[in-house]
C-alpha cells in the first residue's frame, strides 16, 4: 500500500481514533510477539501451583485450599476462593499480582537480572547462584514470583527498570562533562525541590516530589514522581459506585551516562519543560552552575542520507537483524515554513517503493527544496530461534526523537543506527558534514 499526504499551506482536519478505556491492563509483549491481557484467572493459570500456595499462605489466606491436589493450569478452586474475598482483602493483593504479571516476560526478567547484579554485586557467587536458580525455572511467571517472594530487595528496582524499558521518545542532551552523578540524600532532595519549584510556577502542580536513584550497569537512573493536579475517578468501594478525589503522581525519568557525557530524559508533557528539567538535573546531580550549551545546529540524527536509494544499513550478524528498509519519509520545505510531504510505501515486496513514490511526487518540485525531517524504518529481527522473525517499526524525527526503547531489542537497533551513521555515538566522532547537511 502506498500513501502520499501533504499540507502545503492548506487547512487539514485530522480525526484521531480514541484509545480504549476498559479498565484492563493491556501489555504488548514484543518478545512473545503477542498482546498480553491481564486477568487474575489467567495469572493463576500460568503460575505454578506451589508458588501460588507460597504467595497466598504468606498472606495468611487459603490455608485450607489443597494447592497440591489442584491440576496445574486449572485454577477454578483458587479463583472461586479469590472471588469470595472482600474488597479490603483483595485490592492490595491484586495490585501486587498485576505487577508480578507485568514482570512475567523477557523484559521483566532482564530488568530483574540487572537489579540483582547491582544488589548482589559485592558477592559474585551470590549473583551466579541467583541467576542459575531462576534460569532453571520453567517460565518467566515463576521467575517473577520467586523474585517477589525470595529476593524482595531486587524487586522495586527491577520494576522501575521495566517501566523505563517500556518508554518511548527520549530526549537527548549531549556535551555534558563526564561528572560523577551525586546520589546522596541531599542531592536527591535538591533535585526533587527544583522539579517541584519548576512545575508549581509553570503549571500549578508538583507540590510534592520524590526522587529515586538506581544504578544499572554503567548508567545512573533517576525516577522523579511529582504530584499531579488533583483528579476525580469513579470507583467501586465496598460495593458502592462513587467518585473519589485523589492526587496522582506523574513520572520523569533521567538516564545519565558518565562515560558518554549524555543525559536521556523521558517526560510526557510539553516540549517547553525539557530544557528546564535537564537544567535542574545538571545543577542538583552534576553540580554544574549552568547547563552546558547544546547548539541548535548540532544534529543528533542525520536523516538526509536516507533520501537516497540504496542507503547501506550496517549491522553485525550476531545482532539478529535480518534487514532494514525505509518505509516512510516526511519531507519539509526549505522555502515555506510548515509545508510538508509525507510519503509511505510497503517495503516488503519492493525495498525502494518509497523512493519510487517520492520520484513521482517530486516531478515538478526540485528535491533540494525539501529536507528529510522524519523517517520510519522497517527492521526484520530474529528475536527467538524457534519463532518467526519480527517486524519492528522505528520512527526517527529530526533533531533528536526516536521511538526505540532502551530494552535489549531497542539497544540492538540503536547500535545499528549508530553503525549506519544515523545516530553518532559521540558528536565529536561524527564525520565531516557534507555541504547539503551543513545547509539543512
Amino acid at each position: 500500500m502506498e500513501r502520499l499526504t501533504g499540507w502545503l499551506g492548506m487547512n487539514c482536519k485530522v480525526q484521531q481514533k480514541p484509545l480504549p478505556s476498559n479498565g484492563l491492563t493491556f501489555i504488548h509483549d514484543k518478545e512473545e510477539g503477542m498482546a498480553r491481557h491481564y486477568s487474575i484467572k489467567n495469572l493463576f493459570r500460568q503460575m505454578p501451583n506451589a508458588l501460588l500456595a507460597q504467595y497466598f499462605q504468606a498472606q495468611g489466606l487459603f490455608v485450607d485450599l489443597d494447592f497440591t491436589g489442584m491440576k496445574e493450569g486449572a485454577p477454578e478452586a483458587l479463583f472461586e476462593a479469590w472471588q469470595a474475598l472482600s474488597d479490603t482483602q483483595r485490592n492490595p493483593l491484586e495490585m501486587a499480582l498485576r505487577q508480578i504479571f507485568d514482570m512475567s516476560c523477557e523484559k521483566g526478567w532482564l530488568a530483574i537480572l540487572d537489579e540483582a547484579r547491582w544488589q548482589l554485586g559485592a558477592d559474585p557467587q551470590a549473583f551466579t547462584s541467583f541467576s542459575d536458580r531462576l534460569s532453571a525455572l520453567s517460565s518467566h511467571y515463576a521467575r517473577a514470583m520467586i523474585t517477589f517472594l525470595d529476593y524482595r530487595a531486587c524487586w522495586k528496582g527491577a520494576t522501575r527498570f521495566y517501566h523505563a524499558d517500556m518508554l518511548s521518545y527520549w530526549r537527548k542532551r549531549r556535551n555534558l562533562p563526564h561528572q560523577r552523578a551525586a546520589v546522596d540524600a541531599a542531592s536527591l532532595r535538591e533535585l526533587a525541590d527544583l522539579i517541584s519549584h519548576y512545575f508549581r510556577h509553570a503549571e500549578g502542580r508538583g507540590r510534592h516530589c520524590v526522587v529515586e536513584p538506581y544504578r544499572r550497569n554503567d548508567l545512573d537512573y533517576f525516577f522523579a514522581f511529582p504530584e499531579d493536579h488533583s483528579q476525580q475517578a469513579a470507583e467501586w468501594v465496598n460495593g458502592d459506585f462513587q467518585p473519589r478525589p485523589h492526587n496522582p503522581a506523574f513520572d520523569i525519568v533521567y538516564v545519565y551516562s558518565q562515560q558518554e557525557g549524555k543525559l536521556d530524559l523521558n517526560y510526557r508533557g510539553g516540549r517547553q519543560a525539557v530544557e528546564p528539567l535537564q537544567g535542574v538535573f545538571a545543577r542538583a546531580i552534576l553540580k554544574l552552575d549552568e547547563l552546558p550549551s547544546d547548539p541548535k545546529d548540532e544534529r543528533v540524527y542525520d536523516l538526509s542520507p536516507l533520501r537516497e536509494r540504496g542507503f547501506p544499513f550496517v549491522f553485525d550478524p550476531w545482532s539478529g537483524i535480518e534487514s532494514v528498509a525505509v518505509k516512510k519519509l516526511r519531507l519539509s520545505s526549505t522555502v515555506r515554513s510548515g509545508d510538508r510531504l509525507t510519503l509511505e510505501a510497503d517495503p516488503t515486496r519492493d525495498r525502494e517503493a518509497v523512493y519510487a513514490l517520492m520520484d513521482r511526487a517530486l516531478r515538478k518540485a526540485p528535491g533540494h527544496l525539501y529536507n528529510v525531517t522524519q523517517v520510519e524504518l522497517l527492521a526484520v529481527v530474529d528475536v527467538h530461534e524457534d519463532k518467526p522473525a519480527r517486524k519492528v517499526t522505528i520512527r526517527i524525527t529530526h533533531p533528536n526523537s526516536c521511538s526505540l526503547k532502551y530494552d535489549e531489542l531497542g539497544l540492538r537497533l540503536r547500535a545499528m543506527l549508530a553503525a549506519s551513521g544515523i545516530e553518532p555515538k559521540d558528536m565529536t566522532e561524527a564525520v565531516e558534514p557534507t555541504l547539503e547537511q551543513a545547509e539543512a
